[in-house]
């Protein structure tokens, strides 16, 4: 289509994330259409009050770009998806995951993935696969040194290689109040709380709303938490995902977990010290799930794995206001479509993840920088924890920051060791609950059962 004359505004996070994977598909997108583009930017703190404000006084901007946790507060202001965008080659290659759950609110497709987010382990290969450090790891903890299927091997693992001398950590995560801690958390978290035959139980009752987040297996994931801090550089409590790549890619830990974009950094040989030695994996799991409905841990014979689709990936949504929707949803599409959208997985500091079949399974176009074994274990690792059966959704509720905002503090007194983690996590509980029944416990619960797809 010709968009001769039409200018569409969209509003995005302060760049280089994500904001400069919308700026280099809008230089096709001219090209094409003849259209003009602005990405307006605002730092992460500011961004969700910038776009409620807009949304709620009748937006100027022709997209938005949001997390999946901020959908319950902004659907009822955007726009359907056109039905013409939902069917063909392009949608059914949309993993069912963000197509068919997080990109739906109360039937409804009112956004568009434009990024797959996930939690995935990152390790290095030069230290796994050394004989040296294989025979004393086996000789210390008596079974062979691999990627951790269990956060108890993954703390083991950790001790391990936790070499001050060398400046060489176990691990390193995010810690930092305000960046991104609170995502790390939960995925410890979900191994033991997410029960594959309660679905959306997590983090509240599905049929009380009653906070979840003192039960043992919250307590223990915190407690892990805890003890992963200790094996990490010791200034990680300071730590944000930026730092996170930054210690990975440096060499300075011998495993991480995180988002994709770790992966990609570290094995970029412009970024990092440990290129063609950059392992991905599954995040571990566990043997035994806590049952909020019996009070029991429920045992398994096979390890559970339940990866945790953490921050859910960013989307876009077309408020209703917009004057210019067509030219919008018609940019939304171009930017998501499998070629713009596959060259940006694999762009550093785009912001975007793997989120189609497509992106996984095509694996030529990651040899840009990746070795060949390197590739497979990446996309392998993204692969199989979107697959997973137990795979863990994010917490997706209204006044989302309200809640999390308690969590963080309460998470930053136990890092410090103010308090226990069963006492941080009592007055995560209480506080949770209070919020519930001041937005309404009624339209929060169905709010949470719409987003656990229940």
């Amino acid at each position: 289509p010709d968009f001769s004359g039409v200018k569409l505004t969209y509003i995005t996070q302060t760049g280089p994330y994500i904001a400069s994977a919308l700026t280099n598909a809008a230089e096709g997108w001219s090209k094409q259409t003849c259209g003009e583009f602005e990405a307006v930017e605002f730092p992460w703190g500011e961004l969700y009050p910038k776009i409620v404000t807009s949304l709620t006084e009748g937006s100027d901007f022709d997209g938005i770009t949001f997390p999946p946790a901020w959908s319950p507060d902004f659907f009822p202001y955007l726009d359907e998806m056109p039905a013409s965008i939902r069917r063909g080659a392009d949608w059914d290659d949309i993993h069912p995951v963000y197509r068919d759950r997080l990109m739906v609110w109360d039937g409804k497709v009112l956004s568009q993935t434009m990024d797959g987010d996930l939690h995935a382990l990152t390790y290095r290969i030069d230290l796994f696969e050394d004989p040296a450090e294989q025979k004393a790891f086996k000789d210390k903890y008596g079974y062979d040194l691999q990627p951790p299927r269990t956060w108890d091997e993954y703390l083991q693992i950790a001790e391990f290689f936790t070499r001050p001398d060398d400046n060489l950590w176990g691990t390193v995560e995010a810690f930092r109040r305000g960046g991104q801690q609170f995502w790390f958390f939960f995925s410890h978290a979900a191994s033991y709380a997410n029960h594959p035959d309660y679905p959306g139980s997590m983090f509240f009752d599905p049929e009380t709303m009653d906070a979840q987040v003192n039960n043992p297996g919250w307590v223990r994931a915190l407690e892990e938490y805890i003890a992963a801090s200790k094996v990490s550089p010791p200034n990680a409590l300071n730590f944000s995902f930026g730092e996170v790549n930054g210690e990975m890619a440096g060499g300075r830990a011998a495993m991480s977990f995180g988002w994709g974009d770790t992966g990609v950094i570290a094995a970029d040989p412009s970024q990092s010290q440990i290129s063609g030695n950059v392992g991905s994996d599954i995040l571990p799991g566990s043997y035994e799930i806590w049952n909020y409905k019996t009070g029991k841990w429920d045992k398994y014979d096979e390890i559970v794995r339940s990866p945790f689709m953490a921050f859910g990936g960013w989307q876009v949504g077309v408020p209703a206001s917009s004057k210019h929707k067509e030219a919008s949803w018609h940019f939304t599409q171009y930017l998501t479509s499998p070629e713009v959208s596959g060259e940006a997985a694999i762009t550093g500091g785009t912001g975007v993840n793997p989120y189609r079949f497509s992106h996984v399974n095509s694996i030529d176009r990651w040899l840009k920088f990746f070795s060949e074994r390197e590739a497979r274990e990446y996309l392998a690792a993204q692969e199989n924890s979107l697959n997973a059966p137990n795979v863990a959704l994010d917490m997706r509720l209204p006044a989302y920051f309200s809640y999390t905002e308690v969590l963080e503090i309460e998470l930053s007194k136990a890092l410090a060791g103010e308090v226990s983690a069963q006492e941080a996590l009592d007055t995560v509980a209480a506080e949770w609950d209070e919020l519930t029944d001041e937005f309404g416990r009624d339209a929060q619960l169905r709010a949470y059962r719409t987003a656990m797809g229940l």
